[in-house]
């Protein structure tokens, strides 16, 4: 049977504005990281793509190396898009990005010219597109000048191939830069996507003010610090996860006793607001209103639909802000 998408897909979604642009942003947008590759089963990212998109999800955020193996995650986006979406890419907001190794030879990583355009290019091959919507740096290129980089993303922007650009993994003095370079070029700077977490708050030193001061979005990826801010590791190392696996992400010593003794108090105190660890985690990078949007993945749709709970309860008191500040610290 052909799928239909649900009528009251956009009832329960919080949708909240990109800085100074005029596009919106579901509160949960869908990241297809790590579990859209062909190493994985297509039914089961049909049936989750297929959720979120009922659920009110609009964003969909890939890159040219997501799978495994890298562009595979493209690929098999591509295909249920034609499959399952082909009435609906007016209603999406489809992103990918191009910094990090995906061919042998001096053009296949970083942030050349040349790389950019040749990336964008085949992604939009894989995905069997005319354009996307949103096209990052992936990473800084301390090697190549921050101006040709950003003048890549603004000729990709002029030739049609995608219609806002964005930085991602950026440090604060190097997004300034970048976001000055990109409004001199007349394609401004529309999102920056860093790993913010509970666990990993970096851009708490500068750069949400940045981004602040120049109407800049913020999608944080990572959110649940790769499974250390769910209920995962409280009691041990699953033999089935991550850090066990030791699979290049989470490993085994970062699992620290400090790290799960803090996971549990954090769980407790998501116990009282009625939510789990991970629910909560998402909530507290939403309660910001410098953040646009939250990455999540997800294995399943039931993981999805756990990660949407989120939603039920985004506020937090003084006091609780308090306890976990005092958790962190």
């Amino acid at each position: 049977m052909k799928y239909q998408p649900a009528d009251n897909r956009y009832d329960k979604m919080e949708y909240r504005r990109c800085g100074n642009s005029g596009i919106k942003l579901p509160a949960i947008s869908l990241g297809l990281w790590h579990n859209f590759g062909h190493v994985d089963v297509m039914e089961h990212f049909r049936k989750t793509l297929q959720l979120a998109f009922d659920s009110g999800i609009t964003h969909f955020d890939l890159a040219n190396n997501y799978g495994p193996p890298p562009g595979s995650a493209e690929e098999n986006f591509g295909k249920l898009l034609k499959a399952d979406f082909a009435g609906y890419r007016d209603e999406m907001i489809i992103s990918t990005k191009a910094g990090y190794h995906m061919w042998e030879g001096p053009y296949g990583e970083w942030g050349s010219k040349k790389y950019l355009v040749a990336s964008l290019d085949q992604s939009l091959k894989r995905m069997g597109l005319d354009y996307v919507d949103i096209f990052y740096s992936h990473l800084p290129d301390p090697d190549t000048p921050l101006e040709e980089t950003m003048g890549a993303l603004d000729l990709m922007v002029r030739q049609g191939k995608a219609l806002y650009v964005g930085i991602s993994n950026y440090q604060a003095d190097e997004a300034q830069r970048a976001i000055d370079i990109l409004k001199d070029l007349g394609t401004p700077c529309l999102i920056h996507q860093p790993k913010y977490s509970m666990f990993e708050r970096w851009v708490e030193g500068g750069l949400l003010d940045v981004l602040e001061k120049d109407g800049v979005g913020c999608i944080p990826f990572s959110p649940l610090a790769q499974g250390l801010l769910t209920n995962k590791y409280l009691n041990g190392i699953p033999e089935d996860s991550r850090a066990h696996k030791a699979s290049g992400f989470l490993q085994e010593n970062q699992v620290t006793p400090e790290a799960v003794d803090k996971a549990k108090k954090l769980n407790e105190l998501a116990r009282q607001r009625g939510q789990s660890l991970a629910q909560m985690a998402l909530a507290w990078l939403l309660k910001d209103p410098r953040v646009t949007s939250v990455l999540v993945g997800a294995s399943s749709p039931t993981q999805l639909a756990d990660s949407l709970k989120c939603l039920d309860n985004i506020k937090f008191s003084g006091e609780e802000i308090n306890q976990i500040e005092t958790i962190l610290k």
